[in-house]
Protein backbone atom coordinates (compact mmCIF):
# COMPACT_ATOMS: atom_id res chain seq x y z
CA UNK A 1 0.00 0.00 0.00
CA UNK A 2 1.33 3.44 -0.84
CA UNK A 3 1.08 6.47 1.37
CA UNK A 4 -1.71 8.98 0.78
CA UNK A 5 -0.67 11.73 -1.55
CA UNK A 6 -0.99 15.30 -0.37
CA UNK A 7 0.14 16.71 -3.65
CA UNK A 8 3.70 16.78 -4.86
CA UNK A 9 5.63 19.52 -3.08
CA UNK A 10 8.64 21.07 -4.71
CA UNK A 11 11.90 20.35 -2.92
CA UNK A 12 12.05 24.00 -1.86
CA UNK A 13 8.55 23.93 -0.31
CA UNK A 14 9.29 20.57 1.28
CA UNK A 15 12.41 21.97 2.92
CA UNK A 16 10.53 25.01 4.24
CA UNK A 17 7.88 22.68 5.65
CA UNK A 18 10.53 20.60 7.40
CA UNK A 19 12.16 23.67 8.92
CA UNK A 20 8.74 24.87 10.11
CA UNK A 21 8.06 21.51 11.76
CA UNK A 22 11.55 21.58 13.30
CA UNK A 23 10.76 25.00 14.78
CA UNK A 24 7.53 23.70 16.29
CA UNK A 25 9.37 20.70 17.72
CA UNK A 26 12.08 23.01 19.10
CA UNK A 27 9.61 25.07 21.13
CA UNK A 28 7.74 22.22 22.77
CA UNK A 29 10.95 20.27 23.50
CA UNK A 30 12.48 23.40 25.04
CA UNK A 31 9.31 23.94 27.09
CA UNK A 32 9.83 20.46 28.59
CA UNK A 33 13.61 20.70 29.06
CA UNK A 34 13.77 24.17 30.63
CA UNK A 35 11.94 22.98 33.75
CA UNK A 36 14.74 20.76 35.02
CA UNK A 37 17.59 23.29 35.43
CA UNK A 38 15.12 25.72 37.03
CA UNK A 39 14.47 23.30 39.88
CA UNK A 40 16.41 25.18 42.61
CA UNK A 41 14.44 28.34 41.92
CA UNK A 42 11.09 26.55 42.11
CA UNK A 43 11.87 24.63 45.30
CA UNK A 44 12.94 27.83 47.03
CA UNK A 45 10.22 30.10 45.65
CA UNK A 46 7.27 27.76 46.27
CA UNK A 47 8.81 26.08 49.37
CA UNK A 48 8.32 22.61 47.89
CA UNK A 49 10.26 19.37 48.30
CA UNK A 50 12.37 17.65 45.66
CA UNK A 51 9.61 15.07 45.28
CA UNK A 52 7.03 17.79 44.61
CA UNK A 53 9.32 19.32 42.02
CA UNK A 54 9.75 15.89 40.44
CA UNK A 55 5.98 15.65 40.15
CA UNK A 56 5.95 19.07 38.47
CA UNK A 57 8.39 17.80 35.84
CA UNK A 58 6.69 14.44 35.27
CA UNK A 59 3.23 16.04 34.99
CA UNK A 60 4.12 17.10 31.44
CA UNK A 61 5.02 13.55 30.37
CA UNK A 62 1.98 11.95 32.01
CA UNK A 63 -0.32 14.52 30.41
CA UNK A 64 1.35 13.97 27.02
CA UNK A 65 0.73 10.24 27.28
CA UNK A 66 -2.95 10.68 28.13
CA UNK A 67 -3.45 13.26 25.41
CA UNK A 68 -1.98 10.84 22.87
CA UNK A 69 -4.67 8.33 23.78
CA UNK A 70 -7.36 10.98 23.46
CA UNK A 71 -5.94 12.30 20.18
CA UNK A 72 -6.18 8.85 18.60
CA UNK A 73 -9.97 9.32 18.54
CA UNK A 74 -9.88 12.48 16.43
CA UNK A 75 -6.46 13.06 14.83
CA UNK A 76 -7.45 11.49 11.47
CA UNK A 77 -10.77 13.38 11.41
CA UNK A 78 -9.22 16.78 10.67
CA UNK A 79 -6.80 18.25 8.16
CA UNK A 80 -3.21 18.06 9.39
CA UNK A 81 -2.56 21.79 9.05
CA UNK A 82 -5.76 22.83 10.81
CA UNK A 83 -5.21 20.46 13.73
CA UNK A 84 -1.52 21.34 14.05
CA UNK A 85 -2.21 25.08 14.20
CA UNK A 86 -5.04 24.60 16.70
CA UNK A 87 -2.96 22.46 19.03
CA UNK A 88 0.05 24.73 18.67
CA UNK A 89 -2.01 27.79 19.53
CA UNK A 90 -3.35 26.07 22.66
CA UNK A 91 0.17 24.96 23.56
CA UNK A 92 1.38 28.57 23.28
CA UNK A 93 -1.40 29.70 25.64
CA UNK A 94 -0.55 26.94 28.13
CA UNK A 95 3.13 27.93 28.05
CA UNK A 96 2.18 31.56 28.60
CA UNK A 97 0.10 30.41 31.58
CA UNK A 98 3.22 28.72 32.96
CA UNK A 99 5.07 32.01 32.75
CA UNK A 100 2.26 33.86 34.54
CA UNK A 101 1.55 31.23 37.21
CA UNK A 102 1.49 32.79 40.71
CA UNK A 103 1.63 29.55 42.73
CA UNK A 104 2.72 25.93 42.69
CA UNK A 105 -0.84 24.74 42.06
CA UNK A 106 -1.33 27.12 39.14
CA UNK A 107 2.01 26.12 37.64
CA UNK A 108 1.09 22.43 37.98
CA UNK A 109 -2.19 23.02 36.12
CA UNK A 110 -0.39 24.95 33.38
CA UNK A 111 2.24 22.20 33.01
CA UNK A 112 -0.48 19.59 32.61
CA UNK A 113 -2.13 21.70 29.92
CA UNK A 114 1.19 22.21 28.11
CA UNK A 115 1.81 18.47 28.17
CA UNK A 116 -1.64 17.72 26.78
CA UNK A 117 -1.06 19.88 23.71
CA UNK A 118 2.71 19.37 23.37
CA UNK A 119 2.43 15.59 23.28
CA UNK A 120 0.06 15.72 20.32
CA UNK A 121 2.35 18.14 18.45
CA UNK A 122 5.18 15.64 18.29
CA UNK A 123 2.94 12.95 16.80
CA UNK A 124 1.46 15.40 14.30
CA UNK A 125 4.87 16.61 13.11
CA UNK A 126 6.07 13.06 12.52
CA UNK A 127 2.80 12.18 10.76
CA UNK A 128 3.13 15.14 8.40
CA UNK A 129 6.71 14.15 7.51
CA UNK A 130 5.55 10.63 6.64
CA UNK A 131 2.55 11.97 4.66
CA UNK A 132 4.52 14.46 2.56
CA UNK A 133 8.08 13.17 2.19
CA UNK A 134 8.66 10.13 -0.07
CA UNK A 135 10.01 6.97 1.53
CA UNK A 136 13.44 7.31 -0.08
CA UNK A 137 14.03 10.78 1.46
CA UNK A 138 12.32 10.21 4.80
CA UNK A 139 15.49 9.54 6.80
CA UNK A 140 17.00 12.89 5.82
CA UNK A 141 13.69 14.62 6.56
CA UNK A 142 13.55 13.08 10.04
CA UNK A 143 17.14 14.24 10.57
CA UNK A 144 16.11 17.84 9.88
CA UNK A 145 13.03 17.74 12.11
CA UNK A 146 14.73 15.88 14.96
CA UNK A 147 17.72 18.24 14.97
CA UNK A 148 15.33 20.44 16.96
CA UNK A 149 16.25 18.41 20.05
CA UNK A 150 19.91 19.28 19.59
CA UNK A 151 19.06 22.94 18.98
CA UNK A 152 16.99 23.03 22.17
CA UNK A 153 19.92 21.53 24.10
CA UNK A 154 22.73 23.64 22.71
CA UNK A 155 20.96 26.99 22.30
CA UNK A 156 17.50 26.96 23.86
CA UNK A 157 18.33 25.84 27.39
CA UNK A 158 21.36 28.17 27.89
CA UNK A 159 19.37 31.12 26.52
CA UNK A 160 16.42 30.26 28.73
CA UNK A 161 18.66 30.11 31.80
CA UNK A 162 20.18 33.46 30.83
CA UNK A 163 16.70 35.02 30.68
CA UNK A 164 15.82 33.48 34.03
CA UNK A 165 19.02 34.86 35.58
CA UNK A 166 18.56 38.35 34.12
CA UNK A 167 14.85 38.68 34.81
CA UNK A 168 13.02 35.84 36.57
CA UNK A 169 11.91 32.24 36.05
CA UNK A 170 8.81 33.62 34.29
CA UNK A 171 10.85 35.00 31.37
CA UNK A 172 11.77 31.74 29.56
CA UNK A 173 8.15 30.59 29.36
CA UNK A 174 6.91 33.96 28.15
CA UNK A 175 9.68 34.01 25.52
CA UNK A 176 8.77 30.50 24.33
CA UNK A 177 5.12 31.54 24.01
CA UNK A 178 6.16 34.56 21.93
CA UNK A 179 8.28 32.39 19.60
CA UNK A 180 5.33 29.98 19.27
CA UNK A 181 3.12 32.85 18.12
CA UNK A 182 5.58 33.85 15.40
CA UNK A 183 6.04 30.27 14.20
CA UNK A 184 2.26 29.74 14.13
CA UNK A 185 1.83 32.76 11.85
CA UNK A 186 4.61 31.51 9.59
CA UNK A 187 3.13 27.99 9.46
CA UNK A 188 -0.31 29.36 8.63
CA UNK A 189 1.12 31.11 5.56
CA UNK A 190 3.52 28.47 4.30
CA UNK A 191 2.11 25.02 5.11
CA UNK A 192 0.00 23.13 2.54
CA UNK A 193 -3.53 22.12 3.57
CA UNK A 194 -2.66 18.42 4.05
CA UNK A 195 -6.18 16.97 4.01
CA UNK A 196 -6.07 14.20 1.39
CA UNK A 197 -6.42 11.54 4.10
CA UNK A 198 -9.98 12.83 4.67
CA UNK A 199 -11.12 11.98 1.14
CA UNK A 200 -11.06 8.19 1.26
CA UNK A 201 -14.52 6.76 0.56
CA UNK A 202 -14.04 3.92 3.05
CA UNK A 203 -12.69 6.12 5.83
CA UNK A 204 -13.54 4.40 9.16
CA UNK A 205 -14.96 6.03 12.26
CA UNK A 206 -12.63 7.12 15.07
CA UNK A 207 -13.21 3.99 17.15
CA UNK A 208 -12.96 1.79 14.08
CA UNK A 209 -9.63 3.46 13.30
CA UNK A 210 -8.33 2.74 16.80
CA UNK A 211 -9.54 -0.86 16.61
CA UNK A 212 -7.90 -1.32 13.21
CA UNK A 213 -4.64 0.22 14.42
CA UNK A 214 -4.51 -1.99 17.52
CA UNK A 215 -5.50 -5.16 15.64
CA UNK A 216 -2.78 -4.75 13.02
CA UNK A 217 0.10 -7.13 13.82
CA UNK A 218 2.61 -4.81 12.16
CA UNK A 219 1.38 -1.92 14.33
CA UNK A 220 1.71 -4.02 17.48
CA UNK A 221 5.33 -4.76 16.67
CA UNK A 222 5.92 -1.11 15.79
CA UNK A 223 4.62 -0.05 19.23
CA UNK A 224 6.98 -2.55 20.86
CA UNK A 225 9.84 -1.21 18.74
CA UNK A 226 8.99 2.37 19.72
CA UNK A 227 8.87 1.50 23.44
CA UNK A 228 12.26 -0.21 23.25
CA UNK A 229 13.70 2.73 21.32
CA UNK A 230 12.81 5.15 24.14
CA UNK A 231 13.64 2.77 27.00
CA UNK A 232 17.23 2.31 25.82
CA UNK A 233 18.14 5.86 26.82
CA UNK A 234 15.84 6.75 29.70
CA UNK A 235 17.14 4.15 32.12
CA UNK A 236 20.33 6.26 32.16
CA UNK A 237 19.73 9.83 30.92
CA UNK A 238 17.77 11.24 33.91
CA UNK A 239 20.62 10.37 36.30
CA UNK A 240 23.64 11.59 34.34
CA UNK A 241 24.01 14.79 36.38
CA UNK A 242 23.69 12.95 39.69
CA UNK A 243 26.37 10.41 38.75
CA UNK A 244 28.73 12.98 37.24
CA UNK A 245 28.70 15.15 40.35
CA UNK A 246 28.74 12.36 42.95
CA UNK A 247 31.11 9.83 41.37
CA UNK A 248 33.13 11.57 38.66
CA UNK A 249 33.67 14.84 40.50
CA UNK A 250 32.23 17.18 37.88
CA UNK A 251 31.39 20.53 39.47
CA UNK A 252 27.89 22.00 39.28
CA UNK A 253 28.98 24.90 37.05
CA UNK A 254 30.63 22.41 34.64
CA UNK A 255 27.47 20.34 34.05
CA UNK A 256 26.15 22.65 31.29
CA UNK A 257 29.24 21.86 29.21
CA UNK A 258 28.08 18.24 28.96
CA UNK A 259 24.81 19.26 27.34
CA UNK A 260 26.34 22.09 25.34
CA UNK A 261 28.94 19.84 23.71
CA UNK A 262 26.49 17.00 23.22
CA UNK A 263 23.91 19.27 21.62
CA UNK A 264 26.44 21.00 19.37
CA UNK A 265 27.78 17.72 17.98
CA UNK A 266 24.33 16.22 17.44
CA UNK A 267 23.36 19.26 15.38
CA UNK A 268 25.90 17.98 12.85
CA UNK A 269 25.50 14.24 13.30
CA UNK A 270 21.70 14.37 13.02
CA UNK A 271 21.98 15.51 9.40
CA UNK A 272 24.72 12.93 8.68
CA UNK A 273 22.70 10.08 10.17
CA UNK A 274 19.65 11.25 8.23
CA UNK A 275 21.54 10.95 4.94
CA UNK A 276 22.97 7.60 6.03
CA UNK A 277 19.46 6.36 6.77
CA UNK A 278 18.36 7.05 3.20
CA UNK A 279 21.54 5.73 1.57
CA UNK A 280 22.30 2.60 3.62
CA UNK A 281 18.75 1.71 4.63
CA UNK A 282 16.68 2.42 7.72
CA UNK A 283 17.18 -0.89 9.51
CA UNK A 284 20.85 -1.10 8.53
CA UNK A 285 21.56 2.38 9.97
CA UNK A 286 19.58 1.59 13.12
CA UNK A 287 21.56 -1.63 13.57
CA UNK A 288 24.87 0.20 13.28
CA UNK A 289 23.93 2.91 15.79
CA UNK A 290 22.14 0.56 18.20
CA UNK A 291 25.38 -1.42 18.53
CA UNK A 292 27.69 1.61 18.48
CA UNK A 293 25.85 3.27 21.39
CA UNK A 294 26.78 0.39 23.72
CA UNK A 295 30.38 1.60 24.05
CA UNK A 296 29.65 5.12 25.35
CA UNK A 297 26.62 3.81 27.30
CA UNK A 298 28.77 1.59 29.51
CA UNK A 299 31.71 4.01 29.51
CA UNK A 300 29.46 6.80 30.81
CA UNK A 301 28.02 4.70 33.64
CA UNK A 302 31.40 3.30 34.74
CA UNK A 303 33.46 6.50 34.60
CA UNK A 304 35.80 7.00 37.57
CA UNK A 305 37.20 10.40 38.51
CA UNK A 306 38.71 11.66 35.25
CA UNK A 307 39.55 15.07 33.73
CA UNK A 308 36.68 17.11 32.32
CA UNK A 309 37.83 16.63 28.73
CA UNK A 310 37.44 12.86 29.14
CA UNK A 311 33.94 13.32 30.53
CA UNK A 312 33.00 15.54 27.59
CA UNK A 313 34.42 13.08 25.07
CA UNK A 314 32.44 10.16 26.48
CA UNK A 315 29.20 12.08 27.10
CA UNK A 316 29.27 13.73 23.66
CA UNK A 317 29.75 10.36 21.95
CA UNK A 318 26.89 9.01 24.06
CA UNK A 319 24.50 11.80 23.05
CA UNK A 320 25.49 11.58 19.38
CA UNK A 321 24.85 7.83 19.17
CA UNK A 322 21.79 7.78 21.43
CA UNK A 323 20.03 10.61 19.59
CA UNK A 324 21.28 9.24 16.26
CA UNK A 325 19.33 6.02 16.82
CA UNK A 326 16.13 8.03 16.90
CA UNK A 327 16.48 9.19 13.28
CA UNK A 328 16.31 5.80 11.53
CA UNK A 329 14.12 4.64 14.41
CA UNK A 330 11.38 7.19 13.83
CA UNK A 331 11.67 6.79 10.07
CA UNK A 332 10.94 3.09 10.64
CA UNK A 333 8.02 3.81 12.99
CA UNK A 334 6.30 6.24 10.62
CA UNK A 335 6.83 3.89 7.67
CA UNK A 336 5.41 0.92 9.60
CA UNK A 337 2.04 2.69 9.98
CA UNK A 338 -0.82 1.96 7.60
CA UNK A 339 -0.88 5.25 5.63
CA UNK A 340 -4.67 5.67 5.94
CA UNK A 341 -4.42 5.28 9.73
CA UNK A 342 -1.10 7.04 10.27
CA UNK A 343 -2.48 9.91 12.35
CA UNK A 344 -4.27 7.59 14.76
CA UNK A 345 -1.24 5.31 14.90
CA UNK A 346 1.17 8.18 15.66
CA UNK A 347 -1.11 9.56 18.38
CA UNK A 348 -1.18 6.16 20.08
CA UNK A 349 2.57 5.85 19.51
CA UNK A 350 3.13 9.13 21.36
CA UNK A 351 1.40 7.59 24.38
CA UNK A 352 3.51 4.45 24.10
CA UNK A 353 6.69 6.55 23.99
CA UNK A 354 5.66 8.66 27.00
CA UNK A 355 4.80 5.56 29.02
CA UNK A 356 8.09 3.89 28.03
CA UNK A 357 10.10 6.96 29.03
CA UNK A 358 8.38 7.18 32.41
CA UNK A 359 8.69 3.46 33.13
CA UNK A 360 12.35 3.35 32.06
CA UNK A 361 13.19 6.34 34.26
CA UNK A 362 11.37 4.73 37.20
CA UNK A 363 13.19 1.41 36.73
CA UNK A 364 16.55 3.16 36.41
CA UNK A 365 15.88 5.15 39.57
CA UNK A 366 14.90 1.97 41.42
CA UNK A 367 18.14 0.25 40.42
CA UNK A 368 20.65 2.91 41.44
CA UNK A 369 21.38 3.70 45.07
CA UNK A 370 23.87 5.51 47.30
CA UNK A 371 26.56 4.06 49.56
CA UNK A 372 27.66 5.47 52.90
CA UNK A 373 29.92 7.98 51.12
CA UNK A 374 27.13 9.26 48.89
CA UNK A 375 28.46 7.58 45.73
CA UNK A 376 25.96 6.27 43.17
CA UNK A 377 25.91 2.47 42.98
CA UNK A 378 24.67 0.04 40.29
CA UNK A 379 24.39 2.69 37.56
CA UNK A 380 25.96 0.20 35.14
CA UNK A 381 23.05 -2.18 35.77
CA UNK A 382 20.66 0.50 34.50
CA UNK A 383 22.94 0.78 31.45
CA UNK A 384 22.76 -2.99 31.00
CA UNK A 385 18.95 -2.80 30.72
CA UNK A 386 19.29 0.08 28.26
CA UNK A 387 21.76 -1.94 26.19
CA UNK A 388 19.37 -4.90 26.11
CA UNK A 389 16.55 -2.64 24.91
CA UNK A 390 18.83 -1.17 22.23
CA UNK A 391 19.74 -4.62 20.89
CA UNK A 392 16.11 -5.75 20.94
CA UNK A 393 15.18 -2.82 18.68
CA UNK A 394 17.30 -4.46 15.97
CA UNK A 395 15.41 -7.75 16.30
CA UNK A 396 11.97 -6.13 16.20
CA UNK A 397 12.86 -3.71 13.37
CA UNK A 398 13.78 -6.60 11.09
CA UNK A 399 10.29 -8.05 11.51
CA UNK A 400 8.44 -4.88 10.49
CA UNK A 401 6.85 -4.18 7.11
CA UNK A 402 7.59 -0.64 5.91
CA UNK A 403 4.93 1.01 3.74
CA UNK A 404 6.14 3.11 0.83
CA UNK A 405 9.27 1.11 0.13
CA UNK A 406 9.75 0.04 -3.50
CA UNK A 407 8.48 -3.52 -3.95
CA UNK A 408 7.92 -3.89 -7.68
CA UNK A 409 11.36 -5.01 -8.82
CA UNK A 410 11.45 -8.53 -7.46
CA UNK A 411 12.86 -10.36 -4.43
CA UNK A 412 16.01 -8.25 -4.14
CA UNK A 413 13.99 -5.06 -3.78
CA UNK A 414 11.54 -6.74 -1.43
CA UNK A 415 14.46 -7.47 0.84
CA UNK A 416 15.69 -3.86 0.50
CA UNK A 417 12.23 -2.61 1.46
CA UNK A 418 12.62 -4.28 4.83
CA UNK A 419 15.81 -2.29 5.46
Amino acid sequence: MTQPSHGALSLRRERWLLFTLAGIQFTHILDFMIMMPLGPQFTQLFAISDAQFGLLVSAYTFAAGLSGLAASTYVDRFGRKRLLLTMYGLFALATLACGLAPSYGALMAARIAAGMFGGVLSALCQTIVADVVPFERRGRAMGIVMSSFSAATVAGVPLGLFLAAQFSWHAPFIAIAAVCSLLALFAARTMPVLSDHLHHADRPSAWQSIARVLADRNHQQAFLFSALLMSAGFTVIPYITIYMQANVGVLAHQIPYIYLCGGAVTLVTARLFGRMTDRRGKVQTLTLLAVAVLVPLFALTLLPRVPLWTVLLVSTLFFACMSGRMIPGMAIVTSAANPQLRGTFMALNASVQSAAMGLAAFVGGSIIGRDSQGLVQHYWVAALLGALASLLTIVVARRLTLHGAPVAAGPAVLQAAKT
